[in-house]
């Protein structure tokens, strides 16, 4: 192994000297602990239980304590602890439930002391009291913590959490009568040990268990807490109430906490999963840690500060099988290679970019903050003259480059927030009413793709004709369906025949207008023409090619070179007599919803069969019985990814939740989360929480859906008492009533429950409406006029 630097530390008399270092063990390890002279340590873990000698160079194994022939569950080890007391005092939790004393000054082979055998489930934590020789606490599986006196043979009080589990249970360094516990259900609860029967104080901590904590050893009133939340959290406990002075952002779940000694704000971190490496945090530069040790090969599971004065060496075990001496001087330090670049737009389009200070300074052109702006443009944070950050070589400087105020505005995002409609409708009525938000913002092409959605997964069964038929005016009317025909089938030669020639007619202006809100037809003098019930089969000019090729009929020379043709109801089209006349067609005269078009009326207003289909019509029956909607799922895909790309997920998120399962598929799962996640952080930034949370409900993500389950607490109190309900049952501990009595039929509630808010009484929903109904009075008889709403 490389060699590294070598660390001597004075201790009054004594001098601790190492250097990074490591030993093989037989297993995996579970716990250390490092005695009070800081020259011995111990390992303990499920088929492992050594001391080792720390020597200069070396690791040296004085001691196996687990002997005798038959294997005992004694001996499987959860946690170790040494006392700071007694050199030859040990404490371990066994994993059968057991917790047993070990006598090292024993002269016998066998070192075993006392065995309290009081848990039902496996024990987490043991810890001694700092200052009591003979006082030693425990946390177990089955919810209770325990306090023993070694001097007898049974417990000498025990501790109800009223939880699931406890996973750490720390003496507090400065308050003699005081512990703190962690639980599973995400709870810190502190206790007198002279008082058994309640908690002092208990507060929630972090969403999800709590794996650890540890008493700061200067400051009296802090407390760290690591849990399975990823966070490290300082709690200040000197107030009434626990506040939350420092949070760390860790990448893995938290498994033990220990400060470093001699420096008030860093603490070290190791994690339970995942990540194998050692970090010490400066709580006050929560983003990047101040050191790494990366040595072990899988995760780390006990760390301890080999002296509680040096904050030099740190002790690690490992389930890799390894006991290393880290040394803090060969620890690499992430800051190094951080990079001082970043880049960020505000809400508003603001762009925020951050840069070497020594690249920012050498800028000539380069404007002094002047006045009154949203943001300063050049901003650097005042270090803290205690901040031990003397190995940064160098500092970023951020600017900020505005836009304009109303160029940057984003009111169009929270007005389409508020009026889209997600769910709870039909889907053609969804994209209709969505396209008519979007167009009322002038954001058409969002409102057309709104409408071609419409029509791509809407059934003919869902969908009327009134609906795919826009507006054409005041006195228009529903269009029935075109006939379904491919074009594929229509004779070549038909666009070569009848297509005009873009000569004649010098001022001809027709055009066909589509648009998600009506489809119109112009003259040359830009007048909006009446519809027609005429049925439309007729499409002129060459379907082949592109949209300024396609021409209608010259209104002023409707007779020349003027070719027609009827598509019938059969599969494929038939070819009729070629007339001279299109009045003259029998199949249209018979009709009596169809009005007879004579030459002289079509010398004034356009050919009416062009003038009066819809395209969307023709483009709805097309494809309806023509292609299934599965169809057209990668052109949607790549219309979602292309506003994604664009920066609207917006529009992404709300057709994946109005599609659902019709294009779920088609988009992987990791992009759908991560355009679920940019919306849903938008939507929070501009405070629009109940719409977050509809999105979230509505979300079609696994991962997104919990997102609004997590981090909701509901906190009972009851209603006698007014005390906090701590059990899970409906009976308070305090007074035995029951918690929520309806005061209809005087039974407990166990569903929905309504209350009044001025006179705090109610009960099951049905009954207090139904009493409402009748009197304005409170069921319960206070006299209180409550009012539902």
């Amino acid at each position: 192994m490389e060699k590294m630097a070598r660390v001597t530390t004075a201790l009054g008399g004594n001098t601790l000297t190492g250097r990074t270092m490591f030993c093989h063990l037989d297993a995996p390890a579970n716990a250390i602990s490092v005695c009070r002279d800081a020259a011995q340590v111990v390992v303990a873990g499920r088929n492992i239980f050594k001391i080792y000698s720390i020597e200069e160079e070396q690791f040296v194994e004085k001691l196996n304590l687990r002997v005798g022939r038959k294997p005992s569950l004694n001996f499987s080890c959860a946690d170790v602890v040494w006392h700071q007391m007694d050199e030859n005092l040990l404490a371990t939790a066994a994993t059968n439930g057991v917790v047993v004393t070990w006598n090292l000054g024993k002269p016998s082979r066998n070192k075993q002391d006392q065995l309290f055998t009081e848990h039902k489930r496996t024990v987490n934590k043991v810890c001694f009291h700092p200052t009591e020789v003979y006082m030693l606490l425990s946390g177990s599986q089955d919810g209770y913590m325990k306090c023993f006196d070694l001097r007898k043979k049974d417990s000498v009080s025990t501790f109800s959490g009223q939880s699931e589990s406890v996973r750490d249970v720390q003496f507090s360094i400065r308050d003699y009568f005081t512990f703190a516990a962690t639980f599973e259900n995400g709870n810190v609860q502190l206790w007198d040990i002279r008082r058994p029967d309640r908690y002092e104080r208990m507060f929630t901590a972090h969403n999800g268990p709590v794996f650890c904590c540890d008493w700061h050893p200067e400051d009296r009133g802090w407390l760290a807490t690591g849990g399975r939340d990823k966070m490290v959290k300082v709690w200040d406990m000197n107030t009434t109430r626990a506040k939350e002075i420092y949070c760390v952002q860790t990448i893995a779940s938290v498994a033990r906490v220990k400060w470093r000694p001699e420096c008030k704000h860093h603490i070290a971190t190791c994690s339970m999963m995942v990540d194998h490496n050692i970090y010490v945090w400066d709580v006050r530069r929560p983003f990047i840690p101040s050191a790494m040790f990366e040595e072990h090969k899988d995760v780390t599971t006990g760390i301890v500060w080999r002296h509680l004065h040096d904050p030099y060496f740190l002790l690690s075990g490992s389930k890799d099988s390894t006991l290393y001496q880290h040394i803090f001087k060969d620890a690499s330090q992430p800051i190094d290679r951080a990079n001082p670049e970043g880049l960020c737009y505000s809400l508003y389009g603001d762009l925020a970019f951050a840069a070497k200070e020594s690249l920012i300074s050498s800028d000539s052109n380069r404007k002094p903050y002047i006045g009154d702006r949203r943001h300063p443009i050049f901003f650097k944070r005042k270090l803290d003259p205690t901040e031990q950050f003397e190995y940064i070589s160098s500092s970023s400087a951020l600017s900020v480059f505005e836009t304009d105020v109303e160029s940057g505005s984003m009111d169009w995002f929270v007005h389409t927030a508020r009026q889209y409609a997600l769910a709870g409708r039909p889907l053609a009525e969804l994209c209709d009413h969505n396209a008519k938000v979007a167009k009322g913002l002038d954001r058409n092409q969002v409102a057309q793709t709104w409408t071609m959605l419409r029509i791509i997964y809407s059934s003919l069964g869902t969908v009327s004709s009134a609906n795919l038929n826009h507006s054409m005016g005041k006195g228009s009317t529903a269009l029935p369906l075109m006939n379904s025909f491919n074009l594929k089938d229509i004779p070549s030669g038909l666009g070569s025949e009848s297509r005009l020639d873009r000569s004649k007619g010098e001022s001809r202006t027709e055009t066909i207008l589509m648009d998600s809100s009506s489809t119109l037809i112009n003259n040359e003098d830009n007048e909006e023409t009446e519809g027609s019930d005429v049925p439309a089969d007729y499409l002129l000019g060459d379907v082949e090619a592109d949209e300024d090729d396609l021409y209608m009929m010259d209104h002023e020379n409707p007779h020349a070179e003027e070719q027609e043709y009827s598509l019938p109801q059969e599969a494929f089209p038939l070819r009729h007599e070629i007339v001279d006349n299109p009045s003259a067609l029998d199949h249209l005269q018979d009709k009596a919803d169809s009005p007879h078009v004579s030459g002289n009326e079509a010398e004034t207003v356009s050919l009416t069969p062009v003038e009066s289909f819809s395209l969307i019509s023709i483009s709805h029956s097309l494809y309806e019985n023509r292609l299934p909607s599965d169809f057209f799922s990668p052109i949607v895909r790549d219309t979602l990814l292309f506003y994604a790309e664009q920066g609207d997920v917006q529009t992404a998120v709300s057709v994946l939740i109005v599609l659902g399962e019709r294009i779920r598929k088609e988009i992987d799962e990791q992009t759908q989360e991560h355009w679920y996640t940019s919306y849903i952080d938008l939507l929070q930034r501009f405070q629009l929480w109940n719409i977050s949370n509809e999105v979230i409900k509505l979300s079609t993500c696994r991962a997104i859906n919990c997102l609004n389950q997590a981090s909701t607490t509901l906190h009972v109190n009851c209603s006698n008492c007014k005390r906090p309900m701590s059990n899970r049952g409906w009976i308070c501990d305090r007074c035995r009533q029951c918690a929520s009595m309806c005061a209809v039929c005087h039974h407990v509630v166990k569903g929905l429950f309504v209350w009044c808010q001025g006179c705090s009484h109610g009960g099951h929903l049905q009954h207090i409406m139904k009493w409402l109904e009748t009197s304005s009075h409170c069921p319960a008889g206070c006299g209180h006029l409550c009012e539902y709403t």
